[in-house]
């Protein structure tokens, strides 16, 4: 980090948060604090659930498995700072606490965009070649693209995070975000930004439309495959697997894209914060709802560990 505090002239950043009406940040506090708690509950709750039940030791669930732990990872390092924003008379994060939240806020987004794709791939092998599914996605095929949905990640991550770095910030080192992010911390920069504001959109560009592309051919083939089953029943189910899938894709995607692919001109920094708070922190709240709620296999593995912990617990007190 010696290199990293020479070429910054700030020993640290004060984050703007939210909004800056007294009244508002006691009511913020708690509602923020109220969505934390769920995120947490809900994310860990799925991740020991699918580690406990054994039936859920499937592709699919090793997919969704690291998505809720991809989400407890993204929803912590930005929502306790967050929290401590509100309560704090003056929220300042250090040069080096700035750039590691970055590094990991930019690795859990990376990383879940791949994620996302994974997850429609195996979908895609599940219906249109149910047959060959459990030879094609084999334990190493699915190690495999984990490996790289998290290899993305990390060059996606040090991309950013090497271009933030050789950036020199001016005096005015108050950062119009609840969060150390990528365009805010552009708008302090005293030197050019040309390298980086590339950089965004590529990567980003990357990251975005690879798995989109990804999830896109996929569910057209399975859209296709659907329409040949004749039983109305069989569609259905066949709907049902991916409708979480679809709306968790629709929420992310859509609010990233709309914070990173649109030129910050046409963005005020107010309405970044809205889409970022989006898929920051609502976006890691609802996954584990949308995929528990709506998959039986979950609720009726819920239930039986439910079961298990009573029995044991009734028999503790006996």
């Amino acid at each position: 980090m010696r290199m990293v505090g020479e070429n910054s002239s700030v020993a640290e950043f004060i984050l703007a948060g939210l909004t800056d009406q007294p009244g508002l940040q006691l009511p913020l506090f708690f509602l923020f604090l109220g969505f934390y708690v769920v995120t947490v509950a809900g994310n860990l709750g799925l991740v020991t659930l699918i580690g406990l039940n054994s039936h859920l030791h499937t592709p699919m669930y090793f997919f969704l498995y690291n998505l809720s732990f991809i989400d407890f990872c993204c929803s912590t390092v930005i929502t306790p700072k967050m929290l401590m924003g509100f309560v704090s008379k003056k929220n300042t994060i250090s040069y080096t606490g700035c750039m590691s939240q970055l590094f990991l806020f930019v690795f859990c987004g990376v990383s879940e965009c791949f994620i996302l794709s994974a997850m429609a791939y195996d979908r895609y092998v599940a219906i249109c070649h149910p047959l060959v599914y459990t030879a094609t996605m084999s334990p190493l095929v699915c190690l495999c693209l984990l490996l790289g949905v998290y290899g993305m990640g990390f060059l996606g991550t040090v991309a950013h995070t090497v271009c933030m770095v050789r950036l020199t910030f001016c005096a005015d080192h108050l950062v119009d975000h609840y969060m150390c992010d990528i365009l805010p911390l552009l708008e302090l920069s005293c030197t050019s930004t040309q390298v980086n504001v590339l950089v965004v959109f590529v990567v980003a560009g990357i990251n975005i439309s690879v798995p989109t592309v990804t999830i896109f051919i996929s569910y057209a083939l399975i859209l296709s495959s659907i329409l040949h089953i004749r039983s109305t029943e069989g569609r259905f189910k066949a709907f049902s697997t991916c409708g979480s899938h679809i709306i968790a894709v629709s929420l992310f995607f859509g609010s990233a894209a709309f914070m990173y692919l649109k030129p910050s001109s046409l963005l005020p920094m107010s309405q970044g914060k809205v889409s970022s708070l989006f898929y920051t922190t609502v976006v890691p709240m609802l996954n584990p709802l949308i995929y528990s709620l709506r998959n039986r296999d979950v609720q009726a593995a819920l239930k039986r560990t439910l079961s298990r912990m009573w029995f044991y617990w009734r028999r503790g007190k006996s």
